[in-house]
């Protein structure tokens, strides 16, 4: 049985909102300096990477609704494979400045199909 693809969008809402829990409140310095934070941050990029790959395995014309889904996709094989040249403030840089975007539009799909 086929999995819905909207449940890839929940799960990627899911990841989303965590990474936003667990760095509320930080800047770079305090993130850089946590390296509990900084797993659990990747940990949930890696699942949204998943998520979106598996989507796009999917449906693929869904999947293309999501801005940078090739970039996205690829930070997570970054994040897993060529985990020791990934810098925290690379990943802070993204979470910060490119997860929200994402978030909204992932929102937006759910609210289109609910």
């Amino acid at each position: 049985m086929q999995r819905d693809p909207r449940a890839f969008l929940w799960d990627i809402r899911q990841a989303a909102t965590a990474i936003q829990a667990f760095t509320q409140g930080m800047d770079a310095g305090a993130f850089n300096s946590e390296a509990l934070t900084q797993a659990a941050v990747e940990r949930k990029f890696e699942v949204i990477g998943e998520a979106l790959n598996q989507l796009n395995k999917l449906d693929p014309k869904y999947a293309r609704r999501i801005p940078d889904l090739p970039k996205i996709i690829a930070f997570r094989n970054q994040l897993i494979h060529g985990y020791a040249t990934v810098s925290p403030t690379t990943v802070w840089n993204i979470a910060l400045n490119s997860l929200p975007a994402l978030l909204s539009t992932v929102q937006a799909l759910l609210d289109e199909n609910p």
